[in-house]
């Protein structure tokens, strides 16, 4: 956990929008360097000049998450800079739905490349820089935060690729803690698990590589689209209260960060399923409206 995040460094990956750039409005309130990676070069120049603004010291990274070679020369970078990071936020994602049968192979490439892959490249590229600090100074305190998802604890349908990428990360960030423990006092890990948001992932699609092209949306795909646009846009939690979740569990060493606690009542069901050895009940139980509407919208698409 981190008592005091003054002239403590942050490095976070989607800094130029959502919960990374509330994020770094935090870290730069508290007196942080700010390490602010993006792959979007607008935003992620907005948000320097707002940072820097704030009087933070920064170091803007236009980077890729999904490529090793580029989140080991940002770490690189960092070091040179800063030294060994003492919050590290791999928080980056994008977002695809439809079908799980209709997802071509880059869009498997894609999301798995960002949210899976970014994900593990951040987690290999400064773990062992933090725990040399560690090593090196009994003081030294640091923390590593990546974002999951409601998604990676439960398996709603007709979103199942982004499903699948957020549960690896629950998986990984569980593990990561406690390979920790077994290691060192001095580093935590949490996993944030937000609901439906607005923070800009819904518009992914802007940032997709050119060489992992989108084909034309089928059916599935444009009512999933609809529903998570519709969804993040009538929601009452805000980016900036999810960042403030954030900095309060990395200050308690609190492991899974809820946006909506209201919604673990659909982990419950499903937990209390597999332990009875059920068939995999409704993951919208809490809301039944919602699937009965995407059932009724898939079949009359002929989806």
């Amino acid at each position: 956990m981190i008592k005091d995040f003054s002239g403590k460094t942050a490095v976070l990956t989607g800094a130029g929008s959502g919960f990374g750039l509330e994020c770094a409005r935090i870290g730069a309130q508290r007196g942080m360097n700010l390490v602010l990676v993006d792959v979007q070069p607008d935003a992620l120049a907005a948000a320097e000049a707002e940072m820097q603004a704030l009087g933070a010291p920064v170091l803007a990274c236009r980077v890729d998450v999904s490529q090793p070679a580029a989140m080991d020369a940002l770490a690189a970078q960092v070091k040179a800079r800063f030294g060994a990071p003492h919050f590290v936020f791999n928080n980056a994602g994008v977002g695809a739905g439809g079908l799980i049968w209709e997802n071509s192979v880059k869009d498997w490439e894609w999301v798995l490349g960002v949210n899976l892959w970014g994900v593990i490249h951040g987690v290999r590229a400064f773990t062992p820089m933090m725990l040399d600090a560690a090593r090196a100074d009994p003081a030294y305190q640091g923390h590593i935060v990546n974002t999951a998802s409601m998604a990676g604890l439960l398996t709603p349908p007709n979103m199942g690729i982004y499903n699948v990428s957020k549960h690896a990360v629950v998986a990984l960030t569980e593990t990561l803690y406690q390979d920790l423990k077994l290691v060192t006092d001095q580093i935590g890990a949490s996993v944030l698990c937000p609901y439906f948001v607005a923070t800009g992932i819904h518009n992914s699609e802007r940032n997709r590589p050119a060489g992992m092209p989108a084909g034309e949306l089928t059916a599935s795909q444009r009512i999933q689209q609809a529903m998570t646009d519709k969804a993040t846009g009538s929601g009452k939690v805000s980016a900036a209260d999810v960042a403030q979740k954030v900095f309060d569990a990395v200050q308690s060493d609190q492991f899974y960060v809820f946006s909506h606690p209201k919604a673990l009542g659909n982990v419950k069901s499903r937990s209390d399923a597999i332990l009875a050895i059920q068939n995999p009940p409704d993951p919208f139980a809490e809301r039944p409206e919602i699937g009965v509407g995407l059932r009724a919208a898939l079949r009359q698409s002929g989806g």
